[in-house]
Protein backbone atom coordinates (compact mmCIF):
# COMPACT_ATOMS: atom_id res chain seq x y z
CA UNK A 1 0.00 0.00 0.00
CA UNK A 2 1.53 2.97 -1.38
CA UNK A 3 1.17 6.90 0.58
CA UNK A 4 2.88 9.53 -1.27
CA UNK A 5 3.46 13.73 -1.22
CA UNK A 6 -0.12 14.78 -1.46
CA UNK A 7 1.11 18.23 -2.87
CA UNK A 8 3.28 16.58 -6.06
CA UNK A 9 1.59 18.20 -9.71
CA UNK A 10 -0.63 16.13 -11.55
CA UNK A 11 0.64 14.83 -15.28
CA UNK A 12 -0.27 16.84 -18.34
CA UNK A 13 -0.30 16.42 -21.77
CA UNK A 14 3.22 17.49 -22.75
CA UNK A 15 4.48 15.36 -19.62
CA UNK A 16 2.38 12.14 -20.80
CA UNK A 17 3.96 12.50 -24.28
CA UNK A 18 7.33 12.86 -22.79
CA UNK A 19 6.73 9.43 -21.17
CA UNK A 20 5.95 7.99 -24.00
CA UNK A 21 8.55 9.62 -25.70
CA UNK A 22 10.99 8.46 -23.11
CA UNK A 23 9.92 4.60 -23.43
CA UNK A 24 10.16 4.68 -27.02
CA UNK A 25 13.88 5.77 -26.47
CA UNK A 26 14.43 2.94 -23.60
CA UNK A 27 12.89 0.27 -26.67
CA UNK A 28 15.64 1.12 -28.85
CA UNK A 29 18.29 -0.57 -26.24
CA UNK A 30 15.29 -3.49 -24.81
CA UNK A 31 12.73 -4.16 -26.94
CA UNK A 32 10.81 -5.83 -24.18
CA UNK A 33 10.09 -2.19 -22.61
CA UNK A 34 6.41 -1.54 -22.46
CA UNK A 35 4.19 0.84 -23.48
CA UNK A 36 2.69 3.46 -20.98
CA UNK A 37 -0.38 2.50 -20.57
CA UNK A 38 0.98 -1.53 -19.34
CA UNK A 39 3.27 0.82 -17.02
CA UNK A 40 -0.02 2.82 -15.70
CA UNK A 41 -1.40 -0.50 -14.42
CA UNK A 42 1.80 -1.92 -13.19
CA UNK A 43 1.97 1.81 -11.01
CA UNK A 44 -1.64 1.11 -9.86
CA UNK A 45 -1.38 -2.36 -8.74
CA UNK A 46 1.76 -0.96 -6.96
CA UNK A 47 -0.87 1.41 -4.92
CA UNK A 48 -2.74 -1.55 -4.02
CA UNK A 49 -0.53 -3.92 -3.18
CA UNK A 50 -0.58 -4.46 0.94
CA UNK A 51 2.86 -3.27 1.08
CA UNK A 52 4.88 -0.62 0.06
CA UNK A 53 7.10 -1.99 -3.02
CA UNK A 54 10.35 -0.47 -2.73
CA UNK A 55 12.04 1.27 -6.04
CA UNK A 56 14.91 -1.55 -5.52
CA UNK A 57 12.54 -4.09 -6.18
CA UNK A 58 9.52 -2.78 -8.89
CA UNK A 59 11.90 -0.96 -11.32
CA UNK A 60 13.68 -4.02 -12.46
CA UNK A 61 10.82 -6.19 -12.98
CA UNK A 62 8.96 -3.47 -14.87
CA UNK A 63 11.95 -2.54 -17.21
CA UNK A 64 14.76 -4.94 -16.55
CA UNK A 65 15.44 -8.71 -16.02
CA UNK A 66 13.43 -8.69 -12.39
CA UNK A 67 17.10 -8.72 -10.22
CA UNK A 68 16.84 -6.69 -7.14
CA UNK A 69 18.67 -3.61 -7.99
CA UNK A 70 21.89 -2.55 -4.62
CA UNK A 71 22.25 0.24 -3.71
CA UNK A 72 25.50 2.10 -3.42
CA UNK A 73 27.12 3.33 0.31
CA UNK A 74 25.63 6.51 -0.44
CA UNK A 75 22.09 5.19 -0.90
CA UNK A 76 22.15 5.89 -5.01
CA UNK A 77 20.93 3.23 -7.28
CA UNK A 78 22.83 2.19 -10.32
CA UNK A 79 21.90 3.36 -13.72
CA UNK A 80 19.29 0.73 -15.22
CA UNK A 81 20.50 -0.82 -18.97
CA UNK A 82 17.34 0.68 -20.81
CA UNK A 83 18.01 4.34 -19.43
CA UNK A 84 20.49 6.31 -21.55
CA UNK A 85 21.95 8.15 -18.20
CA UNK A 86 21.58 9.04 -14.87
CA UNK A 87 19.62 11.74 -16.35
CA UNK A 88 16.98 9.90 -17.96
CA UNK A 89 16.48 7.35 -15.03
CA UNK A 90 16.20 10.29 -13.05
CA UNK A 91 13.73 12.22 -14.85
CA UNK A 92 11.23 9.43 -15.40
CA UNK A 93 11.36 8.51 -11.93
CA UNK A 94 10.28 12.07 -11.06
CA UNK A 95 7.31 11.83 -13.75
CA UNK A 96 6.42 8.03 -12.34
CA UNK A 97 6.31 9.52 -8.70
CA UNK A 98 3.90 12.55 -9.57
CA UNK A 99 1.66 9.78 -11.34
CA UNK A 100 1.64 7.61 -8.33
CA UNK A 101 0.75 11.06 -6.23
CA UNK A 102 -1.94 11.28 -8.54
CA UNK A 103 -3.35 7.65 -8.08
CA UNK A 104 -3.59 8.05 -4.40
CA UNK A 105 -5.18 10.95 -4.01
CA UNK A 106 -7.52 9.83 -6.75
CA UNK A 107 -8.33 6.61 -4.89
CA UNK A 108 -8.04 7.93 -1.96
CA UNK A 109 -11.30 10.38 -2.28
CA UNK A 110 -14.68 9.27 -2.22
CA UNK A 111 -16.55 9.74 -5.67
CA UNK A 112 -20.19 8.56 -6.02
CA UNK A 113 -20.11 8.43 -9.49
CA UNK A 114 -16.39 7.65 -12.03
CA UNK A 115 -17.44 10.77 -14.37
CA UNK A 116 -16.27 13.19 -11.23
CA UNK A 117 -13.29 15.30 -11.86
CA UNK A 118 -11.70 14.07 -9.05
CA UNK A 119 -12.32 9.67 -9.88
CA UNK A 120 -9.68 7.89 -10.72
CA UNK A 121 -8.61 8.04 -14.09
CA UNK A 122 -6.26 5.01 -15.59
CA UNK A 123 -3.95 5.93 -18.47
CA UNK A 124 -5.80 3.84 -21.15
CA UNK A 125 -5.67 4.02 -25.35
CA UNK A 126 -8.53 2.87 -27.98
CA UNK A 127 -5.93 1.36 -29.57
CA UNK A 128 -8.49 -0.41 -32.23
CA UNK A 129 -9.85 3.20 -32.21
CA UNK A 130 -7.36 4.69 -33.61
CA UNK A 131 -6.58 2.74 -35.83
CA UNK A 132 -9.94 2.77 -37.28
CA UNK A 133 -9.42 6.79 -37.92
CA UNK A 134 -6.22 6.29 -39.92
CA UNK A 135 -6.41 6.78 -44.10
CA UNK A 136 -7.10 3.28 -45.67
CA UNK A 137 -3.59 3.06 -46.70
CA UNK A 138 -2.29 3.36 -43.24
CA UNK A 139 -5.33 0.85 -42.09
CA UNK A 140 -3.95 -1.94 -44.51
CA UNK A 141 -0.59 -1.99 -43.34
CA UNK A 142 -2.30 -2.80 -39.95
CA UNK A 143 -3.94 -5.69 -41.45
CA UNK A 144 -3.56 -9.09 -39.39
CA UNK A 145 -1.57 -7.49 -36.43
CA UNK A 146 -3.32 -8.09 -33.51
CA UNK A 147 -4.53 -4.98 -31.50
CA UNK A 148 -5.18 -5.15 -28.29
CA UNK A 149 -8.96 -3.82 -26.82
CA UNK A 150 -9.95 -0.89 -24.76
CA UNK A 151 -7.94 -1.09 -21.66
CA UNK A 152 -6.72 -4.47 -21.77
CA UNK A 153 -3.10 -3.72 -22.15
CA UNK A 154 -3.61 -1.29 -18.54
CA UNK A 155 -4.95 -4.64 -17.13
CA UNK A 156 -2.14 -6.31 -18.64
CA UNK A 157 -0.09 -4.38 -16.27
CA UNK A 158 -1.71 -4.63 -13.53
CA UNK A 159 -1.88 -8.15 -12.90
CA UNK A 160 1.62 -8.78 -14.26
CA UNK A 161 2.31 -6.83 -11.09
CA UNK A 162 -0.10 -8.94 -9.00
CA UNK A 163 1.42 -11.78 -10.36
CA UNK A 164 5.00 -11.22 -9.14
CA UNK A 165 3.89 -10.37 -5.63
CA UNK A 166 1.68 -12.84 -5.32
CA UNK A 167 2.75 -13.41 -1.53
CA UNK A 168 1.32 -9.86 -0.81
CA UNK A 169 -1.68 -10.56 -3.06
CA UNK A 170 -2.49 -13.55 -1.02
CA UNK A 171 -6.05 -13.86 0.20
CA UNK A 172 -6.65 -12.77 3.77
CA UNK A 173 -8.30 -15.89 6.28
CA UNK A 174 -11.30 -13.45 6.82
CA UNK A 175 -13.84 -15.36 4.58
CA UNK A 176 -16.11 -12.23 3.61
CA UNK A 177 -12.59 -10.20 2.65
CA UNK A 178 -11.22 -13.10 0.97
CA UNK A 179 -14.33 -13.21 -1.60
CA UNK A 180 -14.23 -9.45 -1.85
CA UNK A 181 -10.53 -9.44 -2.90
CA UNK A 182 -11.05 -12.24 -5.29
CA UNK A 183 -14.01 -10.89 -6.78
CA UNK A 184 -12.23 -7.40 -7.60
CA UNK A 185 -9.34 -9.28 -9.26
CA UNK A 186 -12.05 -11.22 -11.13
CA UNK A 187 -13.10 -7.28 -12.82
CA UNK A 188 -9.37 -6.62 -13.48
CA UNK A 189 -8.76 -9.74 -15.01
CA UNK A 190 -11.78 -9.54 -17.09
CA UNK A 191 -10.73 -6.49 -18.55
CA UNK A 192 -7.43 -8.44 -19.79
CA UNK A 193 -8.67 -10.39 -21.99
CA UNK A 194 -10.04 -9.99 -25.32
CA UNK A 195 -13.48 -7.61 -26.11
CA UNK A 196 -15.20 -10.08 -28.30
CA UNK A 197 -18.54 -7.87 -27.96
CA UNK A 198 -20.12 -6.68 -31.07
CA UNK A 199 -18.53 -2.77 -31.69
CA UNK A 200 -20.67 -0.14 -30.93
CA UNK A 201 -18.70 2.66 -28.84
CA UNK A 202 -15.56 4.50 -30.25
CA UNK A 203 -13.30 5.69 -27.55
CA UNK A 204 -10.96 7.33 -29.54
CA UNK A 205 -12.47 9.83 -30.96
CA UNK A 206 -16.60 10.76 -30.44
CA UNK A 207 -17.65 10.96 -33.79
CA UNK A 208 -14.96 7.98 -34.34
CA UNK A 209 -16.11 4.36 -35.95
CA UNK A 210 -17.50 1.69 -33.53
CA UNK A 211 -14.46 0.00 -32.06
CA UNK A 212 -15.11 -1.26 -28.18
CA UNK A 213 -18.56 -2.85 -27.43
CA UNK A 214 -20.92 -1.95 -24.97
CA UNK A 215 -19.97 -4.52 -22.44
CA UNK A 216 -16.36 -3.70 -22.33
CA UNK A 217 -17.12 -0.23 -21.62
CA UNK A 218 -19.05 -1.80 -18.67
CA UNK A 219 -16.52 -3.94 -17.63
CA UNK A 220 -13.37 -0.75 -17.77
CA UNK A 221 -16.00 0.63 -15.17
CA UNK A 222 -16.44 -2.32 -13.12
CA UNK A 223 -12.39 -2.61 -12.90
CA UNK A 224 -12.16 1.14 -11.67
CA UNK A 225 -14.31 0.20 -8.84
CA UNK A 226 -12.34 -2.61 -8.29
CA UNK A 227 -9.35 -0.87 -8.09
CA UNK A 228 -11.31 1.38 -5.13
CA UNK A 229 -12.22 -1.85 -3.70
CA UNK A 230 -8.54 -3.13 -3.83
CA UNK A 231 -6.96 0.14 -2.33
CA UNK A 232 -9.52 -0.23 0.80
CA UNK A 233 -8.92 -3.52 1.89
CA UNK A 234 -5.55 -3.55 2.09
CA UNK A 235 -5.70 -0.23 3.76
CA UNK A 236 -7.77 -1.55 6.28
CA UNK A 237 -6.19 -4.56 6.74
CA UNK A 238 -2.44 -3.03 6.86
CA UNK A 239 0.70 -4.57 6.04
CA UNK A 240 1.21 -8.33 6.79
CA UNK A 241 2.11 -9.74 9.71
CA UNK A 242 5.00 -12.31 9.78
CA UNK A 243 4.49 -16.01 11.35
CA UNK A 244 7.30 -16.32 14.18
CA UNK A 245 8.28 -19.83 14.16
CA UNK A 246 9.11 -20.72 18.01
CA UNK A 247 11.42 -23.75 18.74
CA UNK A 248 9.89 -27.02 20.49
CA UNK A 249 8.30 -26.85 23.75
CA UNK A 250 8.60 -28.74 26.96
CA UNK A 251 5.89 -31.00 27.70
CA UNK A 252 3.73 -29.96 31.20
CA UNK A 253 4.76 -32.80 32.82
CA UNK A 254 8.93 -32.28 31.55
CA UNK A 255 11.50 -30.50 34.01
CA UNK A 256 11.50 -26.63 33.28
CA UNK A 257 14.06 -25.56 30.92
CA UNK A 258 15.18 -22.67 33.08
CA UNK A 259 16.72 -25.03 35.20
CA UNK A 260 15.02 -24.97 38.36
CA UNK A 261 13.89 -28.67 39.00
CA UNK A 262 10.34 -27.72 38.69
CA UNK A 263 7.93 -29.27 35.93
CA UNK A 264 7.25 -27.04 33.30
CA UNK A 265 3.67 -26.74 34.49
CA UNK A 266 4.29 -25.19 37.75
CA UNK A 267 7.10 -23.26 36.73
CA UNK A 268 7.49 -21.11 33.51
CA UNK A 269 4.65 -22.98 31.71
CA UNK A 270 2.27 -22.16 34.70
Amino acid sequence: MTTTDDTAPALGPDELDELDTLLEDLRTREDEVPQWEFCDGFLTALVCTRRPVPLAEWLPMLLGDGLLLHAAPDGTLPVMAPFRDLAQQQRFLELWRRRIAEVVRQLDTQVESLDADDAFQPEVLDMRGAIATLPEAERAEMEGQPIPSFGQVWALGFMFAVENWEDDWAAPRDKETAQWLDGALQAIVALAEDDTGRPEICMYAEDGPPSTSQQRLEDFGEAIWAVYDLRQIWRSLGPRVETIFRGAQPGRNDPCPCGSGMKYKKCCGA
